[in-house]
């Protein structure tokens, strides 16, 4: 037995926005959160798999931080979720601030004006990780490994450190999934084609939007126009039985496709691929958006736990697509949607009062 079901690595920063939709040079306070798209599946699957007088599935983050009062309100809110952080790694703080944890302000948009997210994330703690620092064969005791295209960008080494984790739980016999999760502000296309490269043969389960597919695998959809408007999931079949093709090792493609009518009005549907067929979910047509932010990881957090679980493929996506557009009405990354207000949507529920 594994001593965790679910394990991710990644960079946790310590997210900041103003209230509403106001402007960061208009703001006179800024709310906390945390933006961190491995940890969000780890808080997000702990949630998931809570229930009272049953186990809860034991997930774990690995990362590395600055012992200083960003770092701590990581930890702590991330335990407060379940999340065990006892593998990560901590660096005392010099006073000075020459390695540090990272920032994400986040401006969440109205009308034509769209949501805004900026990073504050140079000389982290994560970004400056060395070879050595974590001893993947002994830490990656866990059935499930997940991590992203965004940790593997940051620094000198963390594409190396990535690849190193797949491979160690690949040989602890863990599935492993893939966020490729690509930000043109961290690197570009072609460095990122070329460490998917040497990614890809370790991967189990792919994940995605349109645009991701297309910049770091270089497999397009059809149909898509330059801003990856188009919404139609019969387009997304041939990506993924081209990813199949090409890596015939994947067991599952997984993305989420997103209409963008206004920063506040989105339509939203998910697809899987796997060996037993190609499943799509309803569309959600109009959700009207608190904030945006964490909608994607909530996609793969719902997914992974259905597949940990051994649910049917159709389950799987009808839950994951319901889930992860509740995310929307949630201020701040982690989904704080519970498991059964998920199912009732996906089952048809409406949004009338609960009493």
């Amino acid at each position: 037995m594994a001593r965790y079901d679910f394990m991710s690595f990644g960079e946790a920063n310590v997210r900041m926005a103003p209230p509403g939709h106001d402007r960061l040079g208009q703001a006179e306070e800024l709310q906390l959160g945390i933006a961190a798209a491995e940890l969000n599946c780890c808080v997000n699957i702990s949630n998931l798999s809570t229930r009272l007088l049953q186990p809860q599935l034991k997930t774990g983050y690995v990362t590395k931080l600055v012992d200083f009062w960003t770092g701590r309100y990581i930890m702590q809110r991330a335990r407060s979720h379940g999340v065990d952080m006892s593998n990560v790694v901590v660096e005392e703080y010099d006073k000075i601030g020459r390695t540090r944890n990272g920032l994400a302000f986040i401006e969440v948009g109205i009308g034509p004006r769209p949501s805004f997210q900026l990073y504050d994330r140079g000389h982290s703690a994560l970004s400056k990780i060395q070879p050595g620092d974590i001893d993947w064969k002994r830490v990656l005791d866990t059935r499930w490994f997940h991590t992203t295209g965004i940790v593997t960008a940051l620094g000198e080494h963390t594409a190396t450190e990535v690849v190193a984790a797949l491979k160690a739980a690949k040989e602890n016999g863990a599935t492993t999934s893939y966020d490729l999760n690509y930000r043109h502000t961290l690197w570009s296309k072609e460095d990122a084609r070329s460490a998917a490269e040497q990614i890809m043969p370790y991967v189990d389960v792919i994940l995605g939007n349109e645009e991701d597919f297309d910049t770091m695998l270089g497999i397009k959809a059809d149909h898509t126009d330059e801003n990856y408007s188009s919404i139609d999931p019969e387009n997304y079949r041939s990506v993924a039985q081209q990813v199949m093709t090409v890596y015939p090792h994947i067991q599952a493609v997984g993305t989420s496709l997103r209409e963008v009518k206004s920063a506040l009005l989105n339509n939203w549907q998910t697809v899987l691929m796997t060996r037993d067929g190609f499943f799509v979910s309803r569309k959600y047509e109009d959700i009207e958006i608190y904030d945006r932010t964490g909608g994607g990881d909530s996609f793969a957090s719902a997914l992974i736990w259905g597949l940990l679980e051994g649910t049917p493929g159709q389950e799987t996506i009808d839950f994951a697509a319901a889930y992860s557009a509740l995310c929307h009405t949630v201020r701040n990354d982690w989904n704080i949607i519970t498991t059964e207000e998920a199912r009732e949507l996906m089952h048809g529920g409406s949004a009338r009062v609960k009493r």
